[in-house]
């Protein structure tokens, strides 16, 4: 398992150039920023705050230890009676993060999350949007190393948002697959 800049620096940048004809370095597209978020979904709607906060708080500490980095809560824009929602209201939370704890989190999804999901065959070709970032549902937090299954109070969904600087969905497509990400050859 190569770490993921060495993995970029030897074989997605040679590749990619092969393959694009891009002429610097620099022109090759590269992963700028991981966004992880979640939603509290029905937990918070029709309570006060104290209870929405205790029924939060735990997925906010899961996710803080999955990612190395404290979440930001993100609150409702406006409000929608028919789900109960009042502007202001937490209905989630997200970490973005940069730099070596965003390659170390590609890394972990990438060989340990992935893997352990169930029925995992490879990530879908759709999952990469028309700009070349990649999208990854993971529909239960427990597949995380750091997760004690014995500990947790609520299982949680959440997804993966890899940001990247190409400019077309087949940019981003070959630059995932340089990296080494499973992703299925035809879908």
């Amino acid at each position: 398992m190569m770490p993921l800049l060495e993995q970029y620096t030897k074989v997605a940048i040679p590749e990619l150039k092969e393959r694009f004809g891009y002429k610097n370095d620099l022109a090759v597209p590269k992963i700028t920023k991981v966004v992880v978020n979640t939603s509290f979904g029905r937990l918070t709607t029709g309570k006060t705050k104290s209870e929405a906060a205790a029924l939060y708080e735990p997925i906010i500490q899961d996710l803080a230890v999955i990612t190395g980095q404290k979440p930001v809560i993100t609150k409702a824009k406006k409000s929608i009676s028919t789900f109960k929602l009042r502007q202001g209201m937490p209905v989630g939370a997200k970490v973005t993060l940069r730099g070596k704890k965003m390659r170390d989190l590609i890394l972990k999804v990438v060989n340990i999350v992935l893997p352990r999901t169930r029925d995992f065959e490879g990530l879908e070709i759709k999952s990469i949007d028309k700009s070349g970032n990649l999208t990854i549902g993971i529909k239960e937090h427990i597949v995380f190393p750091e997760i004690s299954a014995e500990k947790i109070k609520r299982l949680f969904g959440l997804e993966v948002v890899i940001t990247t600087t190409a400019k077309t969905h087949e940019q981003g497509l070959e630059l995932f697959r340089s990296l080494g990400f499973p992703i299925k050859k035809n879908a």
